[in-house]
């Protein structure tokens, strides 16, 4: 097959452990991807805490669409399409704030927060009553729900509810708001962005690839073993040495870990991680103040529950990555076959002591900023592969590790039958292939 020949059917790219490499390069792919999966999945959008009050807003896009999410007067959440309906300028450029109205750049057209259109300059020039009753309206999007204050939209008004789409993944969003002693997490500390030059399945996949770190991150987890445990800091470069360091455990630790994956392409990784910063240590007061904390709310046999998950990375295919325990939430965008965008987020758990969001922050950094260690690795790795996949030498991607051993869980999950086992590709590919051909789930 020649480098740019193509399946007519997208069936054909897809077959038991392995997938066509032109699913990373074919630019018309790419284009079906927008449409079909980008544009009738559900996809994150924002955190409520995101939008506080009547009138707040933040902006996003859903695949190319550019969106506005905003907070209502009734306290609920619209999404709107960021297109102002008069002569189509984008009509807010901020990334977030707060308005009484949406007012157009161009020719001044104002808009309620619920999209209804308010005003329009000089108005003997139209039509009489033109301005109400005249459909230019902004355009909702067809369906927006949240589910413990993660809001997610589609661009399609018929399918699947939010509810059926996380399926087993909502305890991961569980997970992640249990934690906190108030039972709230808010966005806080900003956004970090950043992109690199390789396809968006890249990142998704990788997440959960439990196989990579000893190897993609060999020189940090050198450096950290390297690094003499009696030089101390105000606890962030701890925190740093110490998931370096993990990312070289010994190769058991991955393959007794777990990977568990759930209808529409989602996964999760579990058993993984011995920060102590996550355990509840009796010589530790920061943590032993928070769960007092969580022990009066939910009393003790409920907060060990609690506690007891062990989640890393989970992934709510096709857009979103987060570390519930960590409180790292991570939004894929994709810009075009060979351009992803990552924007990522940390939360807080409202209540808790201040030094655990401190903490949060600097485990970001670690793994999540621009300047990281880590990050730069992997960013590094994306690029080679897409070079790689884009150039002569077969035809092929590999995923078959574990393939025929998967195991079927009473939850309705499947786990993989080692810790790197290549589960979450595969399940990522199945939902993949039914988003492009309209199938079923």
């Amino acid at each position: 097959m020649g480098r740019h020949e193509r399946f007519a059917d997208v069936e054909g790219l897809i077959q038991d452990g392995r997938v066509h490499k032109s699913v990373y390069v074919d630019p018309a792919i790419f284009e079906r991807e927008i449409e079909l999966i980008f544009g009738r999945a559900w996809l994150y959008l924002g955190h409520e805490s995101q939008i506080p009050v009547p009138g707040s807003f933040i902006t996003t896009r859903m695949g190319r669409q550019p969106v506005i999410m905003v907070r209502q007067h009734d306290g609920t959440v619209a999404a709107l399409f960021n297109r102002c309906s008069h002569r189509g300028a984008k009509l807010c450029t901020d990334e977030g704030g707060q308005v009484k109205r949406f007012v157009c750049c161009y020719h001044g057209w104002a808009y309620e927060i619920d999209g209804a259109l308010a005003e329009v300059p000089l108005p003997d020039g139209y039509p009489a009553n033109y301005v109400k009753g005249s459909g230019l309206d902004l355009v909702r999007l067809p369906r927006v729900a949240s589910y413990r204050g993660f809001v997610f939209a589609s661009l399609v008004p018929e399918g699947p509810s939010l509810t059926d789409f996380l399926d087993y993944m909502a305890t991961s969003i569980d997970d992640m708001v249990d934690r906190s002693p108030t039972g709230e997490v808010i966005a806080a500390g900003g956004v970090s962005k950043h992109a690199y030059n390789a396809n968006w399945k890249l990142v998704i996949e990788n997440h959960n690839d439990t196989l990579h770190p000893r190897f993609v991150h060999a020189s940090s987890i050198a450096a950290a073993r390297d690094q003499d445990d009696q030089v101390h800091s105000d606890g962030a470069g701890e925190i740093a040495i110490r998931q370096m360091r993990q990312n070289g455990a010994p190769t058991q630790v991955w393959e007794d870990l777990g990977i568990w994956t759930s209808r529409y392409g989602h996964s999760f990784m579990g058993d993984y991680h011995s920060d102590r910063t996550l355990l509840v240590q009796t010589d530790d007061p920061v943590q032993i103040e928070y769960r007092a904390l969580l022990d009066a709310r939910v009393g003790p046999a409920r907060a060990a529950d609690i506690l007891s998950v062990n989640r890393f990375n989970s992934i709510i295919y096709p857009n979103l990555s987060f570390m519930s325990r960590f409180r790292q939430l991570r939004v894929v965008h994709p810009v075009a076959v060979d351009r992803t965008e990552l924007y990522t987020y940390t939360f807080k758990m409202v209540g808790a002591p201040e030094q655990m969001f401190r903490d949060s922050i600097a485990f970001a950094n670690t793994v999540n900023g621009i300047g990281s260690l880590v990050l730069t690795d992997d960013l590094e790795t994306y690029e080679r592969v897409q070079a790689g996949l884009d150039a002569e030498g077969g035809e092929w991607v590999d995923a078959a590790r574990g393939l025929g051993g998967d195991v079927a869980e009473a939850n309705g999950t499947l786990r993989g039958s080692t810790g790197t086992s290549e589960i979450n590709l595969r399940n990522q590919f199945a939902a993949w292939r039914r988003y492009m051909t309209g199938a079923a789930f």
